[in-house]
């Protein structure tokens, strides 16, 4: 205690001085002492540190304030106070290593700072070893390309269904995201799916402007890989595996009805949703999950009028893969009116043409 009691009346000279320089060795010191003895430190020699540092955090330079958040940003009980401080410098050589690396920032320090703090910092934050769904939702929201990319890329990052419905849509018109995007291996498979059909489209309309000659092969590749890609991740998807089969028991006992599809997408539950169609429809599953990922909800609004569903559960499977994003009411109603207008017979003969059209191709059926 005489050492640090030494170091506390130096603080007291220094400041009553005001001697810049000798404030900046004198944290030196300060921050040598701390990391020197931090594993053993209880909480509340921790608390002095935080006071004696606090005090001196203001008084030094740029760069010192750099080579201490350097320092400070690798010990799991540095003086939480001052990371905070640090962490919320406008200045990203300051900020940068304590919001990529320190173990003191809490997740709400974490969200506000991406809420008001700079690209830089939200980088920064992005490289962090884990990060939970709050930060990445305001990471992808707010953040730009380069953001989205790096936090994308972090293997530690969690996201929710808004920051995955986030992305997806950020990602249509950028291959670099949409490449990120789709080689996360948890991605739910409604929103690769989607973010497919939508990148696909977007990079199919691109060779068509540089060769027109090619459109007709274009369309024919690109449709090809869709079918590949889902059928591959059908193929390796054990929540997939289990929602088939609890449907098709479903349906073998007779208990598969329209009340039953509404429960499944009023649910969320994407793989229900799409089996349950493909089998009542007699359609292949494949068929079932374009349609409900497309941005486009004819094919799907035909479905549900050809085996006699109600706007109601309609509108719930319409929902499913909307559930993050901002549908007007205008988008509804508009559906709603192609619904209403659309007969069951004309329904039916278009099921029996995709039915057609799904056996002629040599792609797989789904």
């Amino acid at each position: 205690m005489t050492e640090r009691q030494s170091l506390i009346e130096a603080l007291e000279d220094a400041i009553s001085h005001k001697d810049i320089a000798a404030r900046a060795e004198l944290l030196r010191a300060i921050t040598q002492l701390f990391t020197s003895s931090c594993t053993r430190l209880s909480d509340d020699h921790v608390a002095l540190f935080d006071d004696v540092m606090s005090q001196l955090l203001n008084e030094i330079d740029h760069s010192a304030r750099a080579a201490f958040g350097i320092k400070l940003s690798e010990i799991p009980n540095a003086p939480p106070k001052i990371i905070h401080a640090l962490a919320f410098d406008d200045s990203i050589e300051v900020a940068g290593p304590i919001l990529s690396r320190s173990e003191r920032l809490d997740e709400a320090s974490l969200v506000e700072s991406a809420k008001t703090k700079s690209q830089d910092h939200l980088l920064a934050i992005s490289r962090r070893r884990s990060l939970g769904e709050a930060v990445t939702d305001m990471l992808v929201e707010r953040g730009d390309q380069k953001v989205a990319i790096s936090v994308v890329a972090n293997m530690g990052a969690k996201f929710s269904e808004f920051g995955y419905s986030t992305l997806v849509e950020r990602a249509q018109n950028d291959g670099d995201l949409a490449l990120g995007v789709l080689s996360r291996p948890e991605i739910p498979r409604q929103h690769m799916l989607s973010l497919f059909n939508s990148a696909s489209e977007s990079v199919r309309r691109k060779f068509e402007a540089t060769d027109p000659r090619k459109a007709s092969l274009i369309r024919e590749m690109v449709a090809q890989a869709s079918d590949r890609i889902q059928a591959t991740s059908r193929e390796g998807s054990a929540a997939f595996a289990w929602a088939r089969s609890r449907v098709e028991s479903l349906q073998f006992f007779g208990k598969l009805s329209e009340t039953q599809l509404f429960d499944f997408a009023r649910a969320n539950k994407f793989d229900e949703t799409v089996v349950a169609i493909s089998l009542m429809c007699e359609m292949p599953v494949g068929v079932v999950e374009r349609a409900i990922v497309n941005d486009d909800a004819d094919q799907l609004l035909v479905l549900a009028k050809s085996i006699g569903l109600s706007w109601q559960t309609t509108k719930a499977i319409l929902l499913v893969q909307w559930q993050d994003r901002s549908r007007s009411t205008q988008d509804i109603a508009r559906f709603l009116a192609s619904f209403t207008k659309l007969r069951p017979e004309t329904a039916k003969k278009a099921v029996q043409f995709y039915r057609f059209r799904e056996k002629s191709e040599s792609g797989p059926a789904g």
